[in-house]
């Protein structure tokens, strides 16, 4: 199989293609946490002096306490919103990478097996046995890359599933200790 200069050039314009649309969700992806940490940075600010002037103006002890037992729950809701953020944002930005990657693999599979067929078309006499061989090793090592592939999808499955117990679990908790204010 020879290879020429125009699938040479091919090539790296389309790894300098996937490169720069990476590049560029990997920088809409950082926008995304700026903006939002922006937001939170600016709603937490307001939100701070908004509740020292709540406590300021409190008649008494108790109705301080209150103010500060309050303010438990909706501070917790609004971490778990953070975090979900977070997490939806380098969710959606890995997702692209995977797509890519998973691309990438795959062309490369078959580019693989186009090589085998030319070698297997082009092979001396007496080599069919090391040609068996060879073949089984690269279709053991399709098997455990898409062994791999599989694994890590239900791995982020579960993780996902996990941070969504987790959170239901502390908004849980930060309700209950509200009520009990």
């Amino acid at each position: 199989m020879m290879i020429t200069v125009d699938q040479i050039t091919a090539a790296n314009q389309a790894n300098m293609d996937i490169a720069r649309h990476l590049s560029t969700k990997t920088f809409a992806g950082f926008e995304k946490l700026v903006e939002l940490n922006l937001a939170a940075a600016k709603a937490l600010m307001t939100e701070s002096f908004s509740h020292t002037q709540s406590l300021l103006s409190a008649k008494d002890a108790q109705q301080v306490v209150a103010l500060q037992s309050g303010l438990v729950a909706p501070l917790a809701e609004k971490a778990v919103a953070y975090g979900r953020h977070v997490y939806g944002i380098s969710v959606e930005t890995s997702a692209e990478f995977t797509k890519a990657l998973e691309g990438k693999a795959t062309e490369g599979q078959k580019a693989l097996g186009q090589v085998m067929d030319n070698l297997t078309k082009n092979a001396p006499v007496g080599s069919e046995s090391a040609l068996a061989v060879l073949k089984s090793a690269l279709a053991s090592s399709q098997n455990a890359i898409e062994s791999a592939q599989n694994a890590a999808k239900q791995a982020l499955a579960m993780a996902e599933s996990n941070v969504t117990a987790v959170t239901e679990q502390a908004l849980s908790a930060a309700a209950a200790v509200a009520k009990k204010a």
